[in-house]
């Protein structure tokens, strides 16, 4: 079950102005490090919860329906669906009809739901037969919640304060504290 980055983000959810003044920095000799470190700590923060912070296309890609009527997206929160496509044997596309399924983005992960009575899609080759695309993310920066803004800004200090050490690599435990409640658990 891939899960493919179609549309990075267009923004972080914290400003470079932002992260040096919690860093504590007023020199400019730092800023593309600074930079690199805050969309580090973005996506470290996002793999750690499974959350997307802001707004992101994606494709999920399964070889069939489960045997349920959900499918879970393996993220959240969930924008929309764009998309539900399956793949002939000759790998042509054809979009399915979105009265056949909704986003339960209350879900977490959140899920796309077939309708009741509504025949599973099916495409017609064996792997990644099916596509959904779908855009993620709370939003733009002002819409991150703030334990998760604080959580990556604790993780670019950490990295920055420990840059070439072994153990600044990991999210510090006090990042690692405001994200417990919002992880999402995959089970297998």
């Amino acid at each position: 079950m891939p899960l493919i980055l179609t549309t990075p983000p267009a923004a972080e959810p914290v400003s470079l102005p932002e992260a040096k003044a919690h860093l504590r920095i007023t020199h400019a000799e730092d800023d593309a490090y600074i930079a690199k470190l805050i969309a580090a700590a973005r996506r470290a923060v996002e793999q750690a919860t499974g959350l997307r912070l802001i707004t992101q296309s994606w494709s999920l890609f399964v070889d069939r329906w489960p045997d349920c009527p959900a499918l879970s997206l393996q993220t959240a929160p969930v924008q929309s669906i764009d998309d539900v496509i399956t793949y002939g044997e000759d790998d042509t596309p054809a979009v399915v009809d979105a009265a056949h399924y909704f986003l339960d983005h209350a879900a977490r992960p959140a899920r796309v739901v077939l309708r009741h009575g509504r025949t599973p899609p099916r495409g017609g080759r064996p792997a990644n037969a099916l596509e959904v695309r779908f855009t993620a993310g709370f939003g733009a920066a002002a819409d991150v919640p703030e334990d998760l803004r604080q959580a990556l800004l604790l993780t670019l200090a950490h990295w920055f304060d420990h840059r070439g050490d072994a153990e600044g690599a990991a999210l510090p435990l006090a990042a690692l504290d405001l994200l417990g409640s919002r992880r999402i658990v995959r089970l297998a």
